[in-house]
């Protein structure tokens, strides 16, 4: 067998093979034989039947995968052994005339293949980026404090409604006298939360509700004829919400108010772990340190979106195999049309030069993700999406065991690995460019990525 590569261009390069019949001629006759040894055919035992019919029966197909195999070996094992930068996958070359694996004994197999542009490129203190730092105030801090508190609350019954209650009781319809109606509408424990009435007129009719009044409203004026909201709270269909569009009778049983969590030491407790802080004033501490520690996170996050514009401008412009890697992409997207292709093709190329400059960083600054780099950083994720919801005194155990999970998918595996290449990056570019440190705000922080 002969394999040689020759660059066409910068970027990219032709690989040819030439294959002759003593390179899989063994291996066919080896798979036929074992083909042979299970063969049924009428007219003779199991594993019986003539060489010759075996060949003919079989020998087409056995040869073609044996000669793939081989080509995918070879191809494959000479890219890595010649440590040919390859992006993307070796594609048929084009004008190539076709082998014919019936007729044919010696093949020429050729491909072309991308190549990976040199990049070369440093940053150090001379390189200048701007790194915002967010403000915490102390409205971000009170109103993380309210949401705890609402987080930690509980419902209370009162005896007069306030807006937010939930309002309880019997529902009935009327007639056109105010009476109960004959054969009418009656729902026991009905809900109602006045609050989301859209009628400010309905709503302001239990502004003043007791326990055990009876109020008269109408529902169809009060949601403004929402049919959903009327049919559910009436119990029916809603083809026969314009049926009962009256007025109905709300006694009220019960109010139900929500009540937030007292700030106190039992709140600090479920939120930050047994006396971790023992004050209200070193509760909003811990949380402002905490928001502050969150900001840092998200300061990080756009400093590496900085770190890589400016890398890309000062590399410039990258030649790029294009002509390849389309061809690549729509023979591994046959489904999709040309104009779809060509809408994402410059966003994958330009996300393309980013990796390969991300992947000099890296390597600039001897950065590699371990295994247990990637576990570390399942465990944070976990403990950020369970920080969402207010829980940040999740133990060790209960976050490794969730972080277990999210390890068995190999997407999230993959997914995990550039996150944490990411911040290793993000945190060594940190400690050796020149930052130019601006502190703004979160609402001005936000508008920086609109």
């Amino acid at each position: 067998m002969n394999i040689k590569f020759e660059k066409n261009t910068n970027v990219s390069g032709v690989l040819t093979i030439e294959m002759q019949k003593a390179d899989y001629e063994e291996s066919v006759k080896q798979e036929l034989k074992k083909i042979g040894k299970k063969a049924q055919m009428p007219g003779f035992r199991p594993g019986m039947v003539p060489a010759g019919l075996v060949k003919k029966m079989y020998g087409t197909q056995v040869k073609a995968e044996q000669v793939n195999q081989l080509l995918g070996k070879s191809l494959f094992d000479y890219i890595q052994e010649n440590k040919i930068n390859m992006l993307g996958e070796p594609i048929n070359a084009e004008n190539h005339e076709a082998q014919d694996i019936e007729k044919q004994d010696d093949f020429v197999f050729v491909f072309d293949i991308a190549l990976a542009p040199e990049i070369n490129i440093t940053l150090d203190a001379n390189d200048t980026v701007d790194y915002y730092d967010i403000d915490v105030t102390d409205e971000q801090v009170d109103a993380q404090v309210k949401q705890y508190a609402q987080r930690a609350g509980h419902p209370e019954e009162a005896d007069t409604y306030q807006d937010r209650d939930i309002l309880r009781g019997r529902l009935a319809e009327l007639d056109a006298d105010g009476q109960t109606k004959e054969g009418g509408i009656i729902v026991e424990k009905a809900s109602l939360m006045p609050t989301y009435f859209k009628s400010d007129d309905q709503k302001a009719l239990f502004a003043t509700a007791k326990k055990n009044e009876v109020l008269t409203f109408n529902p169809s004026k009060a949601y403004e004829g929402s049919d959903a909201e009327i049919a559910a709270l009436l119990k029916i269909e809603k083809d026969q919400v314009a049926d009962h569009s009256g007025d109905f009778s709300f006694e009220v049983e019960e109010i139900s108010r929500f009540v937030p969590a007292a700030i106190d030491q039992q709140l600090f407790d479920n939120i930050f772990g047994k006396d971790t802080v023992k004050s209200e004033e070193e509760f909003k501490n811990k949380i402002k340190e905490n928001l502050a520690k969150a900001h840092e996170a998200d300061s990080d996050y756009k400093l590496l979106l900085d770190l890589r514009a400016y890398a890309e401008n000062k590399v410039g412009e990258v030649e790029m195999p294009t002509d390849v890697l389309k061809r690549v992409v729509k023979a591994n997207n046959a489904d999709k049309s040309e104009e779809e292709i060509d809408k994402n093709f410059d966003k994958s190329i330009a996300e393309l030069k980013w990796q390969l400059i991300k992947k000099e960083l890296l390597k600039a600054n001897e950065i590699k993700v371990e295994e247990k780099d990637i576990k570390a950083t399942a465990i944070e994720a976990a403990r950020f999406q369970f920080a969402q919801y207010g829980m940040t005194d999740i133990p060790d155990e209960y976050l490794t065991q969730y972080a277990s999970e999210m390890l068995k998918k190999q997407e999230q595996v993959e997914m995990l690995a550039e996150r944490c290449a990411d911040n290793k990056l993000t945190k060594a570019l940190k400690a050796k460019v020149t930052l130019n440190h601006k502190t703004v705000s979160l609402e001005e922080f936000g508008k920086l990525f609109a």
